[in-house]
This record gives C-alpha cells, sequence and structure tokens, in this order.
C-alpha cells in the first residue's frame, strides 16, 4: 500500500466512534478465537466427563466449572489478550502507519496515552478476575500468556524482532498454554496435565501447526512496514512464495495426520467419524485458499489470512461436536 493510501485510510477512520476504536484496537479476530477456544474447552471437558449437560454449568466429570466461573474466566482471558494485542500496537506505531492505517493509534484516532490506559486497564482486570477465580491452572494460564507478550513487544527483549522466537511466542500461547491450561482450568482438572485425555493432545497437535502457519503468514501483507524498520520476520528471509509453500506442507501434513489420528490411535472419548471427516474438510479448504492467494495483492493475502483463521476457529468447534458426539 502506497504511503498515500495509508494517510487515506487513517483519515477515513479518525472520525469514528471511540467503541468501534476499542473493536479495532482489540483485533476482533483475536477476540473471537479467545471466546470460542475457551467455549469449546468447555465442551470438549463436558463431553469426556459426561456427568452433566453441556452448558448446564451443573458440574460433572472433574469438576466442570460453574457459570460464574465460566464468565469470570472469559473476562480473565479477554483482559489479557487486549492487553497483548494493544501493547503490540503501542511498540508498533511507526510501522502500523505503513502496514495498518486503519488501526487507532496508527491513524492518530488514540493518542498513546489512551492506548496505555486501555491495555493498564485490562492488565488489572483480567489479574483481578483471576484473583476472583482463584483457579492455579487460570493464574498459569493468564500470567504465563501476560508474560510472553510483553516479551513479544516490550523493548528491549522485543521478541518479535527475531523470526523464532516471534514464531515461539505465538505457538506458545496459541497451541500449549490454552489448550492444555485453560482445559485443565474449566475441566476441574486434579491431576498432572501430562495425564489429560488423548483428544486435548490431538488438539494441541493440530493448534500447535495452525499456530505455526498464523505465525508465519501473519507478516506477509506486513513486509514493507517490517523492511523499513528491521523487523526481521521469516517472509524477509526466505521470501513470501516460499514460506507461503513451506507453511501449507506443515499444516497440510499436520491436518492429514490428525484426520488418521481416531484410527491409529485411542481416542475412545470423541467420535472419529466426525473428527476425521472434519479435519479432511478443514484441509481440503485450506488448500483451496492456498490455490487462490496472490501474494502481489495485499487485499488477497488479507482475505486469505482470514481464512486461515476462520479455520482456526473452525477446529475448536470441531473438537467440541466430536466430544459430545462421543
Amino acid at each position: 500500500m502506497s504511503r498515500v493510501a495509508a494517510t487515506y485510510d487513517a483519515q477515513q477512520v479518525q472520525g469514528d466512534g471511540f467503541l468501534l476504536q476499542l473493536w479495532r484496537f482489540a483485533r476482533p479476530h483475536t477476540i473471537i478465537g479467545t471466546t470460542l477456544s475457551l467455549v469449546a474447552l468447555y465442551a470438549i471437558a463436558d463431553g469426556i466427563f459426561p456427568s452433566s449437560t453441556v452448558f448446564g454449568f451443573a458440574g460433572g466429570g472433574q469438576g466442570v466449572v460453574d457459570s460464574g466461573t465460566l464468565l469470570l474466566t472469559w473476562i480473565a482471558c479477554i483482559g489479557a489478550n487486549v492487553y497483548i494485542v494493544g501493547l503490540n500496537q503501542l511498540t508498533d506505531i511507526p510501522l502500523d502507519r505503513i502496514n495498518k492505517p486503519y488501526l487507532p493509534l496508527a491513524s492518530g484516532a488514540w493518542t498513546p496515552r489512551t492506548g496505555w490506559l486501555v491495555i493498564g486497564t485490562c492488565f488489572g482486570v483480567s489479574l483481578l478476575a483471576c484473583l476472583l477465580v482463584n483457579s492455579t491452572w487460570l493464574w498459569y494460564t493468564v500470567v504465563s500468556s501476560l508474560i510472553l507478550g510483553t516479551l513479544y513487544s516490550l523493548p528491549p527483549v522485543r521478541l518479535k524482532r527475531y523470526s523464532f522466537w516471534a514464531a515461539f511466542c505465538i505457538i506458545a500461547v496459541r497451541s500449549l498454554i490454552v489448550n492444555v491450561l485453560l482445559f485443565a482450568h474449566v475441566a476441574g482438572w486434579q491431576a498432572s496435565w501430562r495425564d489429560m485425555p488423548p483428544p486435548v493432545w490431538l488438539l494441541v497437535f493440530v493448534m500447535f501447526a495452525f499456530s505455526v502457519a498464523i505465525a508465519w503468514y501473519k507478516d506477509l501483507p506486513d513486509l514493507e512496514g517490517d523492511r523499513t524498520h528491521g523487523v526481521s520476520t521469516l517472509a524477509l528471509q526466505l521470501g513470501s512464495r516460499r514460506v507461503l509453500r513451506l507453511g501449507a506442507l506443515v499444516l497440510g501434513a499436520c491436518l492429514l495426520l490428525a484426520a488418521g489420528a481416531p484410527w491409529l490411535v485411542h481416542l475412545q472419548q470423541v467420535n472419529g467419524i466426525v473428527l476425521s471427516a472434519g479435519q479432511l474438510a478443514v484441509l481440503l479448504t485450506f488448500v483451496w485458499s492456498v490455490s487462490r492467494v496472490q501474494l502481489s495483492q495485499k487485499p488477497s493475502i488479507r482475505q486469505f489470512y482470514l481464512t486461515l483463521w476462520g479455520l482456526f476457529f473452525a477446529e475448536y468447534v470441531l473438537f467440541a461436536v466430536a466430544a459430545q458426539a462421543g
């Protein structure tokens, strides 16, 4: 995108109201992902430990959390989410003026002071919700996410400058921390995390692959700003096309393995037919989206990236349905 177009986009959004700016600042796809992961993990726990009715919040199994605890958990996770993505924007204002001029700080609709006030409030709300819930697993989930999110963005560490460590932060949070620690919390898990049910580890495996793809693909539309400000992304090191192919190979192979997993390992807690058919559908949709992306056109890359997030969301729905039908 040219600097003239970036200026035009920034002017277009400056007049929008505070709530709409806050929605942009919160990065809606991450809010949806966090919310959906929490609801799906509850449904998976409820399906694996079926002594409670799904979304009946009556407890059961290992002690599935009640509705009040689930709400406070959501508040804690969303607060941490907004803090992490907001801190990234506060430290990326010069880059975002080139790459994402529609964001509140990059467009000038918000001052940095407003941004710091918002993320400080979200940080405090997240920790307060954890305190009210008083769950060790939730504390582990939120605090580890906050630490990695801070190290990712904030100087002098600023791990996002390094392609490996930037990917590590995203993968650790989205694949391991959320799906193991948050599941343990909503399921009222009393044993070691190493003894989690096999479907949870399969979910971790699938989300690991998606997190790798997300970490690699998120920089595809941002080459101009990253190059200008010295952020060494994998897309700059290897080239966009190689990164696209490499990510497609990793994610495609993992989805194929996940489709065969119900027939190769012991997964009696979930419906194998639902899970396998769903993985194949996700794989075919992903291959179709890869074949259509035009790397020379930013709108095409962004559409492809949003499709990837849509498939990421679909995996949570798929695992929840498979667990309930198991």
